[in-house]
């Protein structure tokens, strides 16, 4: 890693949920050893224990469902007034269950946290960083919001959601200052559970999943793009969808 990289966020606060392990966790690493202090989320207490005692006091943590405004409230009393980053990483999958085997609770569950807790931080972070003239929101979609073949129903339409959300924040808030944009993973080597719940989901994406996914990466790879968006490095680039997938969306 270059000065200028470790310098990158130096002074800086950044949210991040989905903080204690995978993608998020990798993206907290990153962003502290180029300087940031994270304010890191996540459902899971002992993760967060964990990634405080590994990274010390670059790492301010708060345990809580981020769908929960209370969490949120908490979120914002911890970051302060200068909030220069977001990282919306946090999302669950869906037990591949297509639109007539949608169970209310699995629909309701991954709408809230892949969509409206998305909404609620960024709208929380917003004013903040529109009063200062600068900030940068990340959302992690999914190869699922470019397609119809990569998930579930539910976990399909709430990644199209982000997708959609992040260009409308993007176009009212670039001129503010405020850039948003997405990162597009496919298959990532992380500890989201996602069996499959029904059988013709199995039957029909399985033949797919077998000969169009390409290898598994790694969370620090998605991390690296997060970070490229987040930073100062990325600041002509607001409202994409950057496809992080191994060349999937060129299949």
């Amino acid at each position: 890693m270059s000065t200028t990289e470790q310098a990158r966020f130096a002074g800086k606060r950044i949210i991040v949920t989905g903080a204690g392990s995978g993608i998020g966790k990798a993206t907290v690493v990153r962003l502290v050893a180029e300087g940031a202090h994270v304010i890191a989320t996540d459902i899971v207490e002992e993760r967060l224990a964990a990634l405080a005692a590994e990274l010390g006091a670059g790492v301010t943590t708060v345990a809580g469902d981020v769908a929960d405004p209370r969490v949120i409230e908490d979120i914002l009393t911890v970051a302060g007034s200068h909030i220069h980053g977001l990282a919306n990483v946090a999302g669950i999958m869906d037990g591949f269950l297509p639109a007539a085997e949608i169970d209310d609770e699995t629909w309701d569950r991954v709408i809230a946290v892949n969509v409206t807790a998305v909404m609620k931080l960024t709208r929380a972070v917003l004013p903040r960083m529109i009063e200062v003239g600068s900030g940068s929101i990340v959302n992690v979609s999914s190869e699922a919001g470019q397609r119809g073949s990569a998930a579930g129903t539910a976990y399909t339409t709430s990644k199209h959601a982000v997708n959609g959300f992040t260009k409308s924040t993007a176009f009212f808030y670039t001129p503010k200052g405020v850039r948003c944009n997405a990162v597009a993973p496919g298959a990532v080597a992380t500890n989201i559970e996602a069996p499959f719940r029904s059988a013709w989901a199995q039957e029909r994406l399985g033949p797919l999943m077998q000969t169009t996914i390409p290898p598994v990466a790694q969370p620090e790879q998605l991390a690296a793009a997060i970070t490229w968006l987040l930073s100062d490095d990325s600041s002509n680039v607001s409202g994409i969808v950057l496809a992080d997938d191994g060349g999937w969306a060129a299949v």
